[in-house]
């Protein structure tokens, strides 16, 4: 079930009670620090016998505390109750009722008897509650004043929460420091500012840790703030048991200690490791002494390098070792280490489970279309044409005409001139590449000449060959001039 504060507005965000993870109003069932599962709860108790008269009584941030039902008040989990309080009352939310209360006060070594357990009133008045809600509305402007106070005097501390009494009347100041502070001052001064009891509780890191509670950096809420009662000492030689590396930003937590979890998986890392030589022996080979270097524990593979050759390691298994170890414990002295590594056969597994990777991200992305280069995507008949007309110069042409002039006078034989020809400009050029060359069209121009043709193509055909005349007797003078040079070079 979850309270009003965990459902959703209008927009559809979720409202939410503003105590990191947790349900700050005690409704939602288990959903709070340090919650207990009461798997006794619809089981009935053997006839004749009485049910348990204490009760566990919940506060803020999972602060815990047992008490008497001295008054036979009908009382179930979830009911706010008034209890007694140091001086006035106190208002709290009942989280444990039954037979499972006596386990958890020999958990906590309380007895039933002790003054610590004290009573319970009356099941909490609308009066108490409103009351008991402005108190809890009042904590974090008392907070920020307290620091600011705290500021001024100058003392090493840090104030880190605040908690109000149910009735209003008394106020705990939860603060953490390295060193012994005097804060006898610092009392009157928050006792005259907000007109109460002041009472002042030092806590240490993992304690403020537990009360404020996060999201640790395994993605889930803090152990300390959710179900881990007890604190424990946490060393550096667990991080060495497990082959970690002694990063301190790695190993700490939010409360800036080792992280408790090392602890949780030392028993098992232990257990395997009495298998495993000692770090400190040396492996006596053909080659030269090996020393250790590191090790796999899943895996059970051990490296080793030479004294000398320490540039290259050599991966062994867990029984190649031992092997070696037997043989050097009968004074006899192994083969290459090169050897032993030989033997390891590498098997690919096939993991089913992990899948991470098998999959492109851009698997469901379009394709990119190849960039095409301009140079490249040109037709090669237009290459031919540009250049044809690049190469071509009028010297060249000149050259040429000479070369057959002095070739058809050394032979004596008529030239043939080349009817089609026509002048040497760009726009002929382009013509003559795009028209087809048509073979044996001498019959074609024979039939096509004896049909009669009107009076408007004779004057159109007239006009080239006029043209072709004039050609020919601009060209005649230069043959003249060319042959008479030739003629002079065989006289001399």
């Amino acid at each position: 079930m979850g309270c009003s504060s965990c459902s959703t507005n209008k927009s559809g965000v979720p409202n939410g009670c503003k105590s990191n993870g947790n349900c700050g109003t005690g409704t939602c069932g288990s959903g709070h620090k340090l919650a207990v599962f009461d798997w006794l709860s619809n089981m009935t108790l053997p006839s004749g016998e009485a049910p348990f008269n204490i009760y566990e009584v919940r506060f803020k941030n999972g602060r815990k505390h047992f008490y008497k039902n001295t008054q036979n008040v009908s009382i179930s989990m979830g009911d706010i109750v008034a209890v007694e309080g140091s001086s006035g009352h106190d208002i709290g939310i009942v989280s444990l009722a039954g037979e499972l209360v006596k386990v958890q006060m020999k958990k906590r070594k309380v007895e039933e008897n002790s003054d610590d357990v004290k009573k319970i009133y009356r099941k909490a008045s609308q009066k108490d509650i409103d009351v008991w809600q402005a108190s809890r509305e009042r904590e974090p402007e008392t907070q920020r004043r307290g620091r600011e106070i705290i500021s001024k005097l100058g003392l090493q501390m840090k104030l880190s929460d605040v908690e109000f009494q149910g009735d209003g009347t008394k106020a705990t100041f939860y603060y953490t420091a390295d060193d012994r502070v005097d804060f006898r001052q610092l009392i009157r001064d928050l006792a005259s500012a907000f007109s109460i009891r002041v009472e002042m509780r030092q806590v240490g890191m993992r304690q403020e840790a537990a009360r404020l509670g996060g999201v640790g950096s395994c993605g889930r809420e803090l152990c300390c703030s959710t179900w881990l009662t007890d604190f424990r000492k946490v060393n550096t030689a667990a991080a060495r048991y497990q082959q970690l590396s002694l990063n301190p930003l790695k190993l700490a937590g939010q409360c800036g200690k080792l992280k408790c979890c090392l602890n949780f998986e030392l028993d098992t890392y232990l257990e395997a490791l009495d298998s495993f030589p000692k770090q400190d022996l040396v492996l006596k080979t053909e080659k030269g002494d090996a020393v250790f270097v590191k090790m796999d524990i899943f895996k059970k593979l051990l490296w080793y390098t030479y004294k000398e050759e320490s540039f290259k390691w050599f991966k062994l298994s867990l029984d190649q070792v031992q092997e070696i170890i037997e043989l050097n414990e009968n004074n006899e002295v192994s083969s290459p280490l090169e050897e032993y590594e030989a033997e390891i056969l590498e098997e690919a597994t096939i993991d089913f489970e992990n899948v991470v990777g098998q999959d492109s991200l851009t698997r469901f992305d379009t394709p990119k279309k190849p960039r095409r280069n301009r140079k490249r995507g040109r037709k090669p008949v237009n290459k031919k044409t540009s250049s044809n007309t690049n190469t071509k110069k009028p010297t060249n042409k000149t050259s040429n005409s000479n070369k057959a002039s002095n070739s058809n006078k050394s032979s004596n034989k008529p030239v043939k001139k080349d009817s089609g020809k026509k002048n040497n400009t760009p726009e002929n050029k382009r013509t003559e590449s795009k028209r087809p060359v048509r073979k044996n069209n001498r019959n074609n121009n024979k039939q096509r000449s004896n049909k009669p043709k009107p009076e408007g193509t004779q004057k159109q055909n007239q006009q080239p060959q006029n043209k072709k005349q004039n050609n020919q007797k601009r060209r005649n003078p230069n043959r003249r001039k060319n042959n008479n040079n030739n003629a002079g070079n065989k006289e001399k």
